[in-house]
C-alpha cells in the first residue's frame, strides 16, 4: 500500500526562508538559480508544499549549503 504524501515541515520552511534572507535574496532569484518557479519556492516556504528530495538538493545547491548543514540547521529548528 503506497504511503500517503508527507505534510509540509515547518522547520525546513524556516530555515529555507531565513538561509535566503540572510543573503538578501529575493524569492524570484533564489527560484530560478534553482530551477523552479518563484510560486513554488514561496508555497515550499511558507509550509504549504512539501518539497522532493530532488528539490531541496536544488534549493541547497542554490543556496550554496550542503545538504548536512541544511538538514542539521532544519533539526536543530526542530
Amino acid at each position: 500500500m503506497p504511503k500517503a504524501s508527507q505534510p509540509p515541515d515547518p522547520a525546513l520552511a524556516s530555515v529555507l526562508r531565513d538561509l535566503r534572507e540572510r543573503r538578501g535574496e529575493s524569492q524570484e532569484a533564489l527560484a530560478y538559480r534553482a530551477g523552479m518557479s518563484g510560486g513554488t519556492l514561496a508555497r515550499i516556504e511558507l509550509g504549504q508544499a512539501s518539497p522532493s528530495w530532488a528539490t531541496v538538493r536544488d534549493i541547497a545547491k542554490a543556496l550554496e549549503v550542503s545538504l548536512v548543514d541544511l538538514a542539521a540547521r532544519v533539526e536543530r529548528a526542530e
